[in-house]
């Protein structure tokens, strides 16, 4: 079984595993007592703040250990809003933050900044955004679903030049080297990295308006109350530091095998596309999108073959609503593809992947009745404007396959229409004109659902 994951939970890294058994032994105590064993647990505690310190390039006293990355998130905005309240509540954040940012950002009045196709946020557009009463700017070091790397420095620099502090997600990059820039909140989660789960880090820089929102607690400065997981912790700070000495040599390896998988996937898929943005990326992750798929399928015959893979797409989700990522970017929800490369992984893995996709792909079209050709399977009703599909009450991407057996029926210039009421097909019709050369007209309103016009081209 090969494990292509990473970007959910990195399997546990040798020295997390060593330095958390240690620590079972030796940091059990209360860290805040004043007898032996109390400060042998400080010493471990100290030694491991240092250690993530470093790493993140911050000081120790500016660091706390959270229960998770998402708690470190909850906190830093809850926590810097309320320190600027008097400035107002304004947030600014990109599009394609983690769901974690969106949810602790909902409270406030909040801008949100587009991104490009690629997953990428122009610096310019979040610098406009900006205004008298912004009192937190959230930007995302590297996207989770697509790998985009984002201009944080820059728009660091743009936050500080107007007053706003930037509050940034770095989950997805810290294994792979600090974040550069005059950022002024960070947060992280060690089970991105190969440390153990339950463990968060924030970061809250020296002249940040910062006020605590949960209850007074005297542990980690009153940023994250409760006895912490010190063993855990211990951990956490090993792994990124032996991560970090490992990165260089295995961001150059992994970058070229996802080279290899972003040339092939799409001379041996047919319909198929990559997204996120080709150079400002992560080394380990690549995204695709398959039209005529539906991705829990997808995913599920993938692990029948041997590949834990992860999607954007919204039947793999438990809302079963499109990825807001891949909407904002105006791609391909369904029959979404995300790998991501553990450090160990081989070529030979990833040839063999190669080898099994096509044959997944094909049999999962094949389920559902995919055309093998734009036009092959005539049907549809006649209708004034064109052709009419009634694909009310079903889900993506069965819209999308009943367009494309019916768009070749129409002459060149000719209207298709299909009624649709699932949330999907807003995001992948227009999304399937611009992989096959056909115009996506727009939107109309219907009396179930909505009407998607497209026009003929090719």
């Amino acid at each position: 079984m090969s494990y292509f994951d990473m970007a959910s939970a990195a399997p546990l890294h040798p020295v997390a595993r060593e330095a958390l058994n240690a620590a079972l032994d030796e940091g059990w105590a209360d860290p805040a007592r004043l007898y032996r064993e109390g400060r042998r647990a400080r010493l471990l505690l100290d030694a491991a703040r240092e250690a993530a310190a470093e790493a993140v390039g911050a000081r120790p006293d500016e660091l706390v250990f959270t229960p998770s990355g998402t708690r470190a998130l909850h906190s830093a905005v809850a926590g810097a809003m309320a320190g600027r309240r008097r400035t107002g509540r304004h947030l600014v954040r990109s599009a394609v933050e983690h769901s974690a940012v969106l949810h602790a950002a909902e409270p406030y009045d909040v801008t949100s900044v587009g991104v490009d196709r690629s997953g990428l946020v122009a610096a310019g557009d979040f610098a406009a955004a900006l205004r008298a009463d912004t009192a937190l700017a959230c930007l995302q070091s590297a996207n989770h679903e697509v790998g985009t790397v984002q201009p944080v420095a820059e728009v660091a620099d743009l936050c500080r030049a107007s007053g706003v502090p930037l509050l940034v997600d770095a989950a997805q990059s810290l294994g792979w080297g600090p974040v550069e820039g005059a950022w002024s909140l960070l947060a992280g989660s060690a089970h991105k990295w190969g440390g153990p789960p339950g463990v968060g880090l924030l970061v809250v820089r020296k002249g940040t308006r910062y006020a605590p929102q949960e209850p007074a607690d005297e542990r980690e400065s009153g940023r994250s109350p409760g006895f912490g997981n010190l063993p855990a912790v211990v951990a956490a700070a090993a792994s990124l530091r032996a991560v970090r000495a490992e990165a260089a040599a295995a961001a150059r390896r992994l970058s070229d095998l996802v080279d290899l998988i972003r040339a092939r996937v799409p001379d041996l898929v047919p319909d198929t596309e990559v997204v996120g943005h080709d150079r400002l990326r992560l080394p380990h992750l690549v995204t695709f999108s398959c039209l005529y798929v539906d991705g829990e399928a997808l995913l599920t015959a993938l692990d029948r073959a041997g590949f834990s893979v992860s999607s954007g797409s919204s039947c793999t989700s438990s809302t079963l609503t499109p990825s807001h990522v891949l909407k904002a970017m105006g791609v391909l929800s369904e029959g979404n593809v995300r790998v991501s490369l553990p450090p160990a992984t081989t070529r030979a893995e990833v040839d063999r992947f190669l080898e099994v996709l096509p044959g997944v792909v094909a049999g999962v079209r094949a389920e559902l009745g995919a055309p093998e050709a734009v036009g092959a399977a005539p049907s549809g009703t006649p209708d004034e404007g064109g052709l009419l599909v009634d694909a009310l009450g079903k889900r993506c991407p069965i819209p999308v396959i009943e367009l494309a057996k019916v768009v070749g029926d129409v002459p060149v210039g000719g209207l298709v229409t299909v009624l649709s009421d699932d949330e999907a097909a807003r995001l992948d019709i227009p999304a399937w004109c611009g992989m096959v050369g056909q115009e996506y007209v727009g939107e109309r309103p219907s009396a179930r659902g909505a009407a998607y016009v497209v026009r003929r081209r090719a």
